[in-house]
């Protein structure tokens, strides 16, 4: 018996120095990542969003699709990542330009949604053709061309909540509808069959900045929407090794 409690006792000191020096045979060592996908995105919004305007929620999102589309080599445009919060007034600037190289808000005006949305604030949502209202999700410009709204770009819908954007015909393009004195004259902004449409004064410039594959997106926070996209719930830190970006 007093053999069998010695031994016990030298094993229970083997353990208990093992702990004590940090090095227990088989335990797993777990290296902590030393940057977070949400770290990463907390600095950035602070950085950006000087004025306040910024809808968090929006932000994340939309830099989690940006980091999704850039780590599966799916922009050809890097540089911008557009944000078009859906939640605010029409009669407020809620579209957003981020150039992602300089790390700064370059570009917000007024944009239109469906008129089959809202009146000055957005609610109906659809994917559906002839709806007339704005599709939410995750959008990839395109080419630009001519057509009867004159200098357009058009968007192609990465989700299954506007998959049919090209087939529907929504389109960057400017309207005289979108602009401080049609507020002033109807107490709204002008409406839109579907298109985030923008100010006739300045809409040429950024088409040229975000044509030809940069990533825009389009948010308002539906419940629906939010639980079912894939590009909403994709796992975090992961993106931002695949894209180069969290330090190793």
């Amino acid at each position: 018996m007093r053999k069998s409690v010695n031994i016990l006792s030298i094993i229970l000191l083997v353990v208990l120095t093992s702990f004590s020096n940090g090095n227990v045979a088989d335990e797993p060592i777990v290296k902590e990542p030393i940057f977070s996908f949400n770290q990463y995105a907390c600095e950035l919004y602070e950085c950006i969003n000087n004025d306040g305007d910024i809808n968090e929620e929006a932000f994340n999102i939309a830099l989690k699709g940006y980091y999704s589309l850039l780590s599966n080599n799916e922009l050809e445009n890097k540089k911008y990542l557009t944000i078009v919060d859906m939640s605010l007034s029409s009669n407020t600037e809620r579209f957003y330009v981020i150039d992602m190289e300089l790390q700064q808000l370059v570009y917000r005006s007024l944009v239109a949604h469906g008129r089959n949305t809202g009146e000055e604030f957005a609610y109906n949502f659809s994917n559906k053709q002839s709806s007339y209202q704005t599709s939410l999700g995750f959008y990839k410009t395109a080419e630009t061309y001519d057509g009867k709204r004159g200098f357009s770009m058009k968007l192609d819908g990465l989700e299954y909540s506007n998959s049919n954007a090209r087939d529907r015909g929504v389109i960057i393009h400017g309207a005289d509808y979108v602009s401080k004195k049609f507020i002033t004259e109807n107490g709204r902004l002008g409406r839109s069959l579907g298109c985030p449409s923008l100010p006739m004064n300045s809409f040429v410039k950024v088409v040229e900045m975000l044509k030809e594959g940069s990533c825009l997106f389009v948010y308002y926070p539906q419940k629906y929407y939010l639980s079912k996209s894939k590009m909403v719930n994709a796992p975090q830190d992961y993106l931002l090794t695949n894209s180069g970006i969290l330090a190793e």
